[in-house]
C-alpha cells in the first residue's frame, strides 16, 4: 500500500531508520551503521553493519543488510539521518530508493551548511563525484520542523508521514533510536542528545 493510502485509512507504517555510530575520525576507518525498524514509534527490530570513513560503500552496505532480510518485505519507507555517513560516505538516494524498491527520505534537523559540505568534500579524493552523489539526491525540502531530501515519493506526503513518525521532538523515532542504540553500543551509555 502506499504511503498517501496508509495515512488516509490511519494505517501503521512500518519504517527502518539508520544512523552512523560515534566513531573515531582515522582515514579509512570502519564506522558502525544501525538500522531501526519500527512500526509507527514502536520498536521492532534492528540491523548492524560496517562501512568505510569517507568512503564509497554506505549505500551499497544498507542495501545488503535489507535485501534479502526478514524486514524489507515489511517496510513501507527508509529512513536516513543525513545523506552522508561516517563522516562524506555519501549515500546515493536514487539508487538506494530503486534497489530498494521503497521511498527513501535523508532527513536533517536543520537546512545543512551546503558551502561547509562542499569545502570538506574538495580535502577528500574524488570531490567530484562526492558533488554529483549530493546532487543526484535533490532538493531539500523545508516542512519544519523536518528538513530532507526524498526520492520516490511527494516531499508532501513525506513531510505528513515524519509527524506521525516522530513521538516527541523533532526527530522521527527510528532515526532517535538508531543514534541512541548507536552511541550505546560504541561507547556504553547512549548520548544525551538524538
Amino acid at each position: 500500500m502506499k504511503l498517501a493510502a496508509l495515512l488516509k485509512h490511519r494505517r501503521t507504517i512500518r519504517v527502518i531508520g539508520f544512523d552512523d555510530a560515534p566513531f573515531k575520525r582515522k582515514k579509512g576507518s570502519k564506522v558502525h551503521i544501525t538500522g531501526i525498524v519500527c512500526a509507527g514509534t514502536r520498536f521492532e527490530g534492528m540491523v548492524w553493519g560496517k562501512i568505510r570513513q569517507d568512503g564509497w560503500n554506505a549505500t551499497d552496505t544498507i542495501c545488503q543488510l535489507m535485501i534479502g532480510s526478514k524486514f524489507l518485505p515489511q517496510l513501507h519507507l527508509v529512513l536516513l539521518d543525513g545523506i552522508g555517513f561516517g563522516g562524506l560516505n555519501i549515500i546515493d538516494l536514487p539508487k538506494l530508493s530503486e534497489r530498494l524498491e521503497l521511498p527513501c527520505v535523508a532527513v536533517m534537523r536543520r537546512p545543512p551548511a551546503l558551502k561547509d559540505m562542499e569545502e570538506a568534500m574538495r580535502r577528500l579524493p574524488n570531490p567530484e563525484k562526492r558533488l554529483k552523489l549530493l546532487q543526484r539526491a535533490g532538493e531539500i525540502h523545508a516542512f519544519p520542523p523536518f528538513y530532507f531530501q526524498v526520492c520516490g515519493e511527494s516531499p508532501e506526503v513525506i513531510a505528513e508521514v515524519l509527524k506521525k513518525l516522530t513521538d516527541c521532538g523533532n526527530v522521527p523515532e527510528a532515526l532517535r533510536l538508531a543514534h541512541l542504540i548507536g552511541a550505546a553500543v560504541m561507547k556504553g551509555e547512549s548520548s544525551n542528545s538524538a
